[in-house]
């Protein structure tokens, strides 16, 4: 009887271990790779006047597929694909002025299996100038500037490794009369982005240097210079060396010929200083040489 029962628990202990021996099966069902994936990419603010959107840098981003469980999205920008499980994000790129982006999508079915689809889409992004900048540059909507002509200095000249007008420094009213009657103004929208226009009173004075840049043949003095109408500037943190001591660090651009109240051929202008009624410029002309010129308020 005790033989019985010591084989009986040992074929027990046996039927045990190959129980645990045996490896547990799970089904996932069927795997299905998504299809008719498909991608809308619509810029915010996009319109006529404004064909890469308003600035803002926002796309609105739609993704569909059958048979997806989710959506990874590399917004091609350098940043880290996101998980976008309903397919509909609003993302917003942070690289300032105009570019082309390559916006990938896998849409994910069972067992992780993907389809791909990549679709090109171009951004205009508006540098966020510093509040206080805009504020006096526009005065919250526009402001008109004219040339300083009371002011030493208002014309100057100096090496581009510097910035101040080391060579030249014009006096008070002592230059020709197409300089000082411009208008110039500064205007911004209400995404923050901001416009110029100059009314030149039919002619513009220009350096010697910078004459051809303008379409013309000819020493310093006063051509009809077409100022462009109505042109978006653009904004970034200036390129140059200098420091916050001697600039507020940020430039722009002026699309076109560039010229603002006097031409050296150069288009981007950083602002060295600005109050509500004064404002000194600094930019390189088309001879190497950093030119000054200094605004005040109408």
């Amino acid at each position: 009887m005790i033989t019985i029962k010591k084989s009986f628990i040992a074929f027990f202990l046996l039927g045990m271990i190959f129980s645990s021996c045996k490896k547990a099966e799970y089904s996932i069902g069927d795997i299905i790779t998504p299809t008719n994936l498909a991608m809308t990419t619509v810029v915010v603010g996009t319109d006529v006047a404004n064909p890469f959107g308003n600035g803002t840098g926002k796309v609105d981003i739609t993704v569909t597929a059958d048979n997806a469980l989710s959506y990874k999205i590399d917004f091609g920008d350098g940043t880290a694909p996101q998980m976008v499980p309903t397919g509909i994000i609003q993302y917003r790129y942070g690289s300032p002025g105009t570019a082309e982006y390559n916006v990938t999508v896998n849409a994910i079915g069972t067992a992780g299996v993907m389809s791909t689809l990549t679709k090109k889409v171009k951004v205009f992004v508006n540098f966020q100038i510093p509040a206080t900048i805009l504020a006096k540059l526009t005065n919250g909507s526009s402001k008109v500037w004219q040339t300083d002509h009371d002011a030493p200095g208002h014309f100057g000249v100096g090496p581009n490794t510097e910035f101040a007008p080391i060579w030249y420094s014009a006096s008070p009213n002592s230059r020709e009369a197409c300089a000082y009657d411009d208008d110039i103004t500064f205007s911004k929208d209400a995404n923050d982005n901001v416009k110029m226009s100059i009314d030149n009173k039919g002619a513009s004075f220009s350096i010697g240097a910078a004459t051809a840049f303008y379409g013309f043949a000819g020493g310093d003095g006063c051509y009809a210079i077409n100022t462009g109408g109505l042109r978006s500037l653009i904004f970034m943190d200036a390129t140059s060396n200098s420091t916050p001591a001697q600039s507020t660090r940020i430039q722009f651009t002026v699309p076109g010929n560039g010229i603002i109240n006097f031409g050296t051929g150069g288009t981007t202008y950083e602002i060295l200083s600005i109050t509500d009624t004064q404002m000194h410029l600094r930019n390189i002309g088309v001879d190497g040489n950093s030119w000054y010129q200094k605004l005040i308020k109408k």
